[in-house]
């Protein structure tokens, strides 16, 4: 017997993919280029698709799998990995399959986390996208129709009622069917080999083993990259080949060194290396003196500054992946990549690119945390920068913080989202409790360089532009070849504390030519420190790219929480540029009537 669910809007009643239907699924995702062809994958997949149609689902644990699918013993232990780290591997391929080559496909094919039990749905759009339903809930909970929750409400109930009837009885005509709940994409994954001891003594073999820890607690804090745990760590041999955690664990990018302990010189060698290929991506000494520094000081120092090097937002990996993106990983992460692309050049064009990416993304992967985080500050820079306006969703700084606490409740320690949630709350005139979440962020990752800039630039705009001069300083010597906007805004910063020679130099360096701000910041570093023609030129240019703004250049100022003293200098600059500016009367006037607007 088969059995359907009348759907709503007179569709017709749709019955649960028959097993021939999901067997020609299964050989349209095994035969694709999309499809990983190398390790176990493609047997882990079609045995447990064969035993769920033949009714036999409950026999999906991970002893059955371990013996049938990879050859284990029958004396198979449950501390043995092998099928939760491939499962988890599985359900990575199967989201970029669909991402990539599986779009349209009629059926998804789907092994939700929890089990081994594959679900097989028709793979219908949603209706809604997840962004869709934020800014409605942003939006005051506006009342909508019945009918944009029927369908996927309905839906869900086919999907649930066909799956269980499946599980249990394993007799129907149609197999066991679910709805995908749409995991999390994955991302760049790392494995740290314990740490080889190169010296003589159990003192070097103490030092292998702790830094191998910190290491274990620095990387997983950057959150656009996945670190295997502890106990797949310690499973491997300090040795192991790179060809050896490709094919046994489908990391990326391995992490191994040593530790060679000579009296009271301590030295670390650490590199990074590309699995796929066996190549060597970074490598790095790094030599100590015991006498001077305690041994738990040395390896948090150095597994710091290795965390910082490899993981950070454009450390090692990032460049990686963006000169070389693998052929099986596109889609999803390749979002970051944009996302981090436009913050580097911070004009029109790249917004729109990445936006468009992040919001088909969180539409995807609703659970996806860094996605949200990421587009939030996207609608920011909407709202402060004017960059692709969409006015008929509503405020961009309303849809902003709706996306960053959503990221934040999604993963409250991922780093992208509080500082997503701080710059938020900031431009939404909530200062001291943006001001908690940052500092807060700082102590948990304070080698986030990505988050260093955008904190150092929010403290400096309120105010404290020694306070922002010290933490930009620690994002450039974290990252000399970062972001830009970091040389842009240390600029202001120096100009503001007088240091002009400096200002001139770091403004000239940030050469963000597409990004409208970066010229009137450079109009006023040039006329503070006394070079009229070249402020006044950059003032034309501002002016050209953003007409809106010296009309109402108190607001705008207000807007990004300047202190009403370091806004009407900077006016005082443009003026003496020669810029049409309001005269500065009519600046005092505007400004008493602003901070009565924004008083209690």
């Amino acid at each position: 017997m088969q059995t359907s669910v009348p759907l709503p809007d007179d569709r017709a009643e749709r019955p649960c993919p028959t097993h021939e239907e999901v067997r020609a699924q299964l050989e349209r995702i095994l035969s694709s280029r999309e499809f990983p062809s190398a390790g176990r994958g493609a047997a882990f997949l079609k045995y447990v698709t064969e035993e769920t149609l033949a009714g036999r689902a409950q026999r999906l644990k991970a002893y059955s799998i371990a013996i049938e699918v990879f050859n284990r013993s029958a004396g198979f232990s449950q501390e043995d990995p092998v099928v939760r780290i491939e499962a988890g591997r599985l359900r990575r391929v199967i989201e970029r399959y669909y991402l990539v080559a599986g779009q349209r496909d009629p059926i998804r094919i789907d092994i939700p986390k929890g089990g081994y039990v594959p679900t097989f749905t028709w793979n219908d759009s949603p209706m809604e996208t997840a962004e869709d339903a934020l800014n409605e809930d942003v939006a005051e909970r506006r009342v909508f129709a019945w009918r944009r929750l029927a369908w996927p409400v309905l839906a869900m109930l086919v999907a649930f009622v066909c799956a269980g009837l499946g599980y249990y009885a394993g007799v129907l005509t149609g197999p066991a069917i679910g709805r995908s709940a749409g995991q999390v994409p994955g991302e760049p994954t790392l494995v740290i080999a314990p740490f080889a001891d190169l010296g003589d003594g159990p003192q070097a073999a103490r030092y292998a083993a702790g830094l191998t820890e910190e290491l274990l607690t620095a990387l997983p804090r950057f959150k656009e990259i996945t670190v295997f745990g502890r106990e797949t760590s310690k499973a491997l041999p300090p040795g192991v080949e790179a060809s050896q955690v490709r094919e046994g664990l489908g990391a990326r990018y391995l992490v191994a060194g040593g530790v060679r302990v000579a009296g009271d010189k301590v030295r670390v060698t650490v590199r990074l290396v590309d699995t796929s290929d066996g190549s060597i991506l970074w490598s790095q000494d790094y030599d100590e003196n015991l006498d001077t520094h305690e041994l738990f000081v040395i390896q948090t120092d150095v597994a710091s500054k290795v965390a910082t090097a490899i993981a950070q937002p454009y450390g090692i990996i990032a460049r990686s992946l963006a000169a070389n993106p693998p052929p099986d990983n596109a889609g999803v992460h390749d979002c970051t990549l944009r996302f981090y692309a436009y913050r580097e050049e911070l004009n029109p064009e790249t917004h729109l690119i990445a936006r468009n990416c992040l919001q088909n993304a969180v539409a995807r992967f609703p659970g996806y945390a860094t996605a949200w985080s990421m587009l939030s500050i996207i609608h920011l820079d909407e709202g402060r920068f004017e960059f692709n306006p969409q006015r008929y969703k509503g405020p961009a700084m309303e849809r902003a913080l709706g996306s960053a606490r959503r990221a934040v409740s999604l993963e409250p320690d991922n780093t992208r989202a509080l500082q997503a949630l701080m710059t938020a709350l900031f431009f939404n005139n909530e200062t001291k409790e943006a001001f908690e979440v940052g500092e807060a962020a700082l102590a948990a990752n304070p080698n986030d360089t990505e988050f260093l800039g955008e904190l150092g630039t929010r403290v400096a705009f309120s105010g404290q532009w020694k306070r922002g001069a010290e933490l930009l300083d620690r994002a450039i010597e974290l990252n000399p070849g970062g972001a830009g906007y970091y040389f842009g805004t240390r600029a202001l910063i120096a100009c503001m504390l007088d240091d002009h020679e400096m200002a001139v130099r770091l403004i000239r360096k940030a050469d963000l030519q597409k990004f409208p701000l970066f010229h009137g910041v450079a109009a006023v570093i040039y006329s503070e420190a006394g070079l009229l023609a070249e402020a006044k030129r950059e003032g034309e240019v501002f002016m050209n790219m953003r007409p809106d703004y010296l009309p109402n250049i108190v607001a705008e100022n207000r807007k990004r929480n300047l202190p009403p003293k370091d806004s009407m200098r900077m006016i005082a600059a443009l003026r003496r540029a020669g810029l049409p500016v309001p005269s500065a009367t009519d600046i005092e006037a505007e400004f008493r009537v602003s901070d009565a607007s924004y008083g209690p």
